[in-house]
């Protein structure tokens, strides 16, 4: 191996070993859409959730198969029925749904069951288990179409799938229920992910979809001036999705963003949205930083907020011990009550043990993000990347194009998350005046 990737890789990989060990444990559920089969994606998938299993990951698959149906449909000069955003399942549509389960469950398992040398799945032992998992109930009459053999999940067997993951194994579960007559009903696999996920109370539910994710003005054109909006907030997400027409098709911003913002509002506490069509977008979204596609994260408001003034004694007594041995720059009583309003807090059961200040420079199109401080009793927890992200999407609301910071001790921090050194002449002309020569920090910047 060459040196230059000696020297990229070692950085690289101890980056990412944070991430291995938050994981570790942890239950994901994976609705993979099966335009993602169509498109040939499955393979590569295969291989990342293999990888993402040895990692110590818990994960329960859950396959689509709307493209699949309808080829049958097609095949057979049948034509498919859609009413609410849900498929109208006849008895024609039901036989081509069984059978377009049955060959993707093999496709599936023979993808889990690869081990040539020389490729990822070479030496992986992944068992893939499916079962009778989903108890379902007809979706019946609704505004007077009849959705015939259609249904929704009724009960969800947690403790089945749980001794099924406690062994080791991968979960594997189609878009099917049957009730407690043996009828099957055809279900959808954002459902059906979305109520598993519920009952497992996973610690995420990942949907890898047709589209890139959720953009910061979805009612606008893609491009560079809107960007996917990495991490929402579910209050932001349910002001959203209440903004939006009802979906009734995959490709409308509502139609995963209403499944993740209900997983969220029930106790699954992150929730994401990722395209099958980057290669690699699930360890991307799980082992890097910035990661790819949208989150909706359930961050309880007295946890993570903007401050106000009853806030400045914490802020004072969480900062003023970084201040004494030089990491801060020392700010008095008077200056923080001034600028509160600029502050993001993390605080529980009253107590903050985390911020940040955001200070705008309108004219450059940017803001210095100051004092960003984790308590030494929580720290190594990720409070610091949460900070930042509410900074970041701060930033975002008022237009701004770019976020730095000054910094003598901790640039290796930022730099691993995005920020990259630039010449102190770089700064607004405005903070360039309040630039401390002697202090000599390092100016860092990130493009948002």
């Amino acid at each position: 191996m060459s040196a230059v990737f000696n020297f990229t890789f070692v950085p690289w990989f101890r980056s990412v070993a944070p991430y291995i060990h938050l994981h570790r444990g942890k239950t994901f559920v994976v609705g993979i859409a099966g335009e993602a089969i169509a498109a040939g994606k499955l393979p590569h998938l295969a291989q990342d959730l293999a990888l993402i299993q040895s990692m110590g990951v818990k994960i329960v698959l859950v396959h689509g198969f709307r493209p699949q149906v309808n080829e049958q449909l097609a095949a057979k000069g049948h034509e498919a029925k859609y009413s609410h955003g849900m498929r109208i399942t006849d008895s024609v549509a039901l036989d081509c749904a069984q059978e377009a389960a049955g060959q993707l469950r093999y496709e599936i398992e023979a993808a889990f069951s690869q081990g040539l040398p020389n490729t990822p799945m070479a030496g992986s032992t992944v068992r893939v288990i499916s079962g009778n998992f989903i108890t379902a109930r007809p979706v019946g009459i609704v505004d007077g179409v009849d959705f015939k053999h259609s249904g929704m999940v009724r009960k969800v067997d947690t403790a089945g799938i749980k001794r099924t993951l406690d062994f080791g194994a991968m979960v594997l579960l189609s878009p099917f229920g049957f009730s407690p007559t043996g009828e099957a009903f055809n279900l959808t696999m954002e459902e059906v992910a979305t109520s598993v996920a519920i009952e497992l109370q996973a610690d995420k539910l990942i949907f890898l979809t047709e589209i890139p994710g959720i953009r910061t003005s979805p009612d606008q054109p893609e491009g560079e001036d809107n960007p996917i909006d990495t991490e929402l907030p579910l209050a932001a997400a349910e002001k959203l999705l209440a903004s939006l027409p009802n979906p009734t098709q995959p490709t409308d911003t509502a139609f995963y963003l209403q499944h993740c913002v209900k997983a969220c509002k029930s106790g699954v506490e992150r929730s994401h949205i990722l395209p099958f069509v980057v290669d690699g977008s699930l360890l991307l979204e799980i082992y890097v930083h910035d990661g790819i596609g949208t989150m909706v994260i359930d961050e309880k408001l007295e946890s993570l907020r903007e401050a106000t003034a009853d806030d400045v004694g914490g802020i004072l007594q969480l900062i003023e011990p970084f201040e004494k041995d030089g990491t801060l720059v020392k700010r008095d009583r008077t200056e923080i009550e001034r600028d509160a309003d600029h502050y993001t807090v993390i605080e529980h059961d009253g107590v903050i043990f985390g911020c940040a200040a955001l200070y705008p420079y309108p004219e450059a199109k940017t803001a210095e993000m100051a004092a960003l401080t984790v308590s030494p009793h929580s720290q190594s927890q990720g409070d610091g990347e949460r900070i930042l992200k509410r900074i970041e999407q701060r930033a975002r609301g008022m237009g701004l194009k770019s976020i730095f910071v000054l910094t003598t001790r901790t640039m290796h921090w930022f730099i691993k998350r995005g920020f990259a050194q630039v010449d102190p002449e770089w700064l607004p002309e405005a903070r360039k005046r309040k630039y401390n020569i002697n202090r000599k920090s390092q100016v860092l910047v990130k493009n948002l």
